[in-house]
């Protein structure tokens, strides 16, 4: 699949914007604070609703603006498919060709993307929650009951942490919350435990590749409670360990265990990299997972994803960067780029260069290998 146009409205610092984009590659250049990661996080609301570099809507509204409207149209198996999504102070709305969505929900499984930032590059030795949003990021375009559930989950938590903050708590209302918590947070440890196998198998083939076979990368899950084989077992267990760790809840004021503490091992070698890797080897795994992403989303949907690359280059040693550039010349990619060398357009296939300026974007060249 590959996105054909964009339609801005009053995001971010684009007042108003139309463009059209290469079906391969689209390098989008300019000095820093100009709008380009903006453009591609304009871009990544398509696929799941929701910005990758903020949970609030509302931020995504130009200054002193009232609303925004970000539509696309993109290619899905030789059919076009169009979708709108407005943003205001009081919500937001989605369509889908032109008929309303009634739950953001509806929105999954139409348009596919990977974004790689510098974020996602510290991904590994960062805090466990990058490594569950990351997870979490993946899981919901695959899957929109795992959308639907993790929402759920993350809704019930919050009730139930706002309950245990109270003066006089009602233990038989918390355990009416945990029965819901538990069977939502089951489900999601169930799918998660399913996909990082999927993800370590896949990784570490990149990461052989990558490092020409000289570490082994080895990706687990760190589930906050222990992993059951089946899904009742699963919640028996979690709901036993919410009741458990009651008392020590109450005192804490905030849930002490389920999915939301849960974590990713990431070895090489046998070493915990997230602690005592190399910065070479912590940015190989950044990049094996990101790599992984596309391969995932192709095997499990037949349809391949849309990288957003964004900063992402600067990053890497030039070795990462060449292994990066040829391993998706199947896919459209977006760069994002402070400027623009005569090698990186040799590596790359025939595409288009941008230059964004003070919320406006230029179409500057085509070019071809």
């Amino acid at each position: 699949m590959y996105l054909k146009k964009i339609e801005l409205k009053n995001f971010r610092n684009y007042e108003e914007e139309e463009i059209t984009f290469d079906n391969k590659i689209n390098i989008i250049s300019g000095k820093n604070a100009q709008g380009k990661t903006n453009l591609l996080e304009s871009l990544y609301i398509m696929s799941l609703g929701k910005s990758f570099r903020t949970n609030k809507d509302i931020e995504m509204i130009g200054f002193e603006k009232d609303y925004c409207r970000v539509k696309s149209t993109s290619v899905k198996e030789g059919r076009e498919l169009e979708i709108e999504i407005n943003i205001s102070r009081e919500g937001k709305s989605v369509k889908i060709n032109g008929r309303k969505a009634e739950r953001n929900i509806e929105l999954l499984e139409n348009v596919y993307m990977v974004v790689f930032s510098p974020e996602d590059m510290k991904i590994v030795k960062d805090e466990p929650e990058k490594r569950r949003r990351f997870i979490d990021r993946e899981l919901c375009q695959l899957l929109p009951i795992y959308y639907k559930n993790l929402g759920r989950y993350k809704k019930i938590l919050q009730q139930r942490n706002s309950l245990l903050k109270q003066q006089n708590i009602k233990v038989d209302v918390i355990e009416v919350w945990d029965e819901i918590l538990a069977e939502c947070g089951a489900k999601i440890i169930q799918e998660r435990g399913r996909f990082i196998e999927k993800l370590n198998e896949t990784s570490r083939n990149i990461s052989k590749n990558i490092t020409n076979g000289k570490e082994t990368m080895e990706i687990s899950y760190e589930p906050n409670i222990d992993k059951k084989d089946s899904l009742e077992e699963q919640k028996i267990h979690l709901r036993n360990q919410l009741s458990k760790n009651l008392k020590n809840d109450i005192f804490r004021g905030s849930t002490s265990v389920g999915p939301h503490k849960d974590d990713l091992n990431v070895c090489v070698e046998g070493i915990d990299i997230r602690r005592f890797g190399s910065q070479g080897q912590q940015r190989t795994a950044a990049l094996s997972m990101k790599l992984a992403e596309i391969k995932i989303i192709k095997e499990e949907t037949g349809v391949l994803p849309i990288l957003l690359l964004d900063d992402v280059l600067s990053e890497l040693d030039e070795e990462r960067q060449e292994f990066l550039i040829h391993s998706v010349n199947e896919v459209q990619v977006f760069i994002t780029t402070t400027e623009i060398n005569d090698k990186l357009k040799a590596q790359l296939s025939a595409g288009e260069i941008f230059f964004a300026e003070k919320g406006k974007i230029i179409r500057l060249e085509k070019y071809s290998k």
